[in-house]
């Protein structure tokens, strides 16, 4: 598999969704969580999303559970939180695994094309991965990174 697009996703509704349906778009796809110190994010990320989605940015959030048990059990309750609180409208996939042995094939190849500043391993939620258009990660941004201060590179991706 050499780009984003080579893999399938799981939908909220536990149907497969081809990254290929991406192809010729900038993707941000992030690991979220609805309970953590970082959730306000969500706004930033929207906020990217209404202003770029007509230039082709799509933003992935894979909701995920594995630092402090930080995501509603029931993906209806996570997708409703981030509807309600968020008014998020960009796609929200199935619950994952990041890291360890049930990691989605995704996030490894994702980890694999941009380590962290330490270590390959994401080390929280809202871990941010920045995809060109042909496919290629861009870059990887930090939990504590701001949706806002991403938005010269995705404008760089977009032209």
């Amino acid at each position: 598999m050499t780009t984003v697009y080579d893999f399938t996703v799981t939908m909220t509704n536990g149907a497969p969704k081809s990254l290929q349906d991406y192809k010729g778009k900038t993707l941000l796809i992030v690991n979220t969580a609805s309970k953590c110190g970082f959730t306000p994010q969500f706004k930033g990320l929207q906020a990217l999303y209404e202003k770029y989605k007509d230039q082709d940015l799509e933003i992935l959030g894979f909701p995920c559970d594995q630092f402090n048990n930080q995501e509603f059990d029931n993906i209806d309750e996570t997708t409703q939180f981030c509807q309600v609180n968020y008014g998020v409208t960009f796609p929200i996939f199935a619950k994952i695994d990041v890291n360890g042995d049930k990691a989605d094939p995704l996030f490894t190849f994702l980890k694999d094309q941009k380590k962290g500043l330490l270590l390959k391993n994401i080390k929280w939620n809202f871990t941010k991965f920045l995809v060109d258009a042909s496919g290629q990660v861009y870059d990887r941004y930090a939990p504590t990174t701001e949706p806002s201060k991403m938005e010269q590179d995705i404008i760089k991706l977009l032209s």
